[in-house]
């Protein structure tokens, strides 16, 4: 069993096929897939389509490339889903520094307000960061990891910087990026941190491992960032794959 704990199906691209990529998915062992809402329009598409597979889950929060259109109405629908049980987890929120759509300032306020609201709620948090490593880490300092905890989506850093967020309660969540063969950093990441902190996703349609890199991803290719970590770790797969569903149902609060 594998759980995809970041993917987008609620996007365009699988606009249509989505009931394919789930078979799909499932052929590849991925039997569990947290689909991530971002805005209005993937927010309610990721709840529909947690409400219409019973293996389907919804994380849903304001990204900081929307920073500058979050609003109090905003705020307050992200409240209302929260009660939904199906939704487990609040994001992806944060910064991110490459698109720059909003200042620095408004992404960080919009991002410490949610950090805020994810600990109201007692539910974890999913960070996006890009190239905005030690503000996401001053910030995620600052503000407090609740007792649910939060997870560093796709993360793209050291060693070094991985250690620093699990000594603020995070979890590391790896996806295909750490196939790429210069990925080096970030492959001694995967194979030296506590395996009980570690997480795999997709973050489909982007990031697609190797041997697909460059083209579209899917949640079914979460099979080979497992077999990545594993090779990593000199350990089996299986091993990986079971480590890693148990740390998502822990953390999201799940169970079989």
């Amino acid at each position: 069993m594998i759980f995809d704990t970041h993917t987008h199906l609620n996007v365009a691209n699988f606009a249509g096929r989505e009931a394919e990529e789930i078979e799909k998915a499932r052929e590849f062992g991925v039997t569990k897939l947290n689909i991530v809402g971002f805005d209005t329009q993937t927010i309610a598409q990721s709840l529909a389509l947690s409400a219409s597979y019973d293996n389907l889950y919804s994380t849903i929060g304001w990204h900081p490339t929307e920073a500058g259109s979050y609003t109090p109405e905003i705020e307050a629908m992200i409240i209302e889903h929260l009660a939904n049980p199906k939704v487990i987890a609040l994001g992806e929120i944060g910064l991110d520094y490459h698109w720059m759509a909003d200042s620095k300032e408004v992404q960080a306020a919009v991002f410490r307000s949610q950090i805020q609201l994810s600990k109201a709620h007692d539910i974890p948090f999913v960070v996006h960061t890009r190239d905005a490593m030690a503000d996401t880490y001053d910030i995620i300092k600052s503000e407090g990891v609740g007792p649910r905890g939060g997870i560093m989506h796709s993360f793209s850093g050291t060693y070094e910087e991985a250690k620093q967020f699990l000594d603020l309660g995070m979890m590391i969540s790896f996806s295909g990026v750490v196939t790429f063969k210069k990925a080096l950093d970030l492959q001694e990441a995967a194979a030296k941190l506590p395996l009980d902190k570690l997480l795999v996703e997709t973050d489909a349609p982007y990031l697609a491992p190797m041997p697909f890199r460059g083209r579209e991803n899917t949640p079914a290719y979460t099979k080979f960032v497992v077999e990545k970590i594993a090779e990593l770790r000199g350990i089996s797969a299986a091993a990986v794959a079971q480590a890693t569903y148990d740390n998502a149902m822990r953390i999201f609060n799940l169970h079989d």
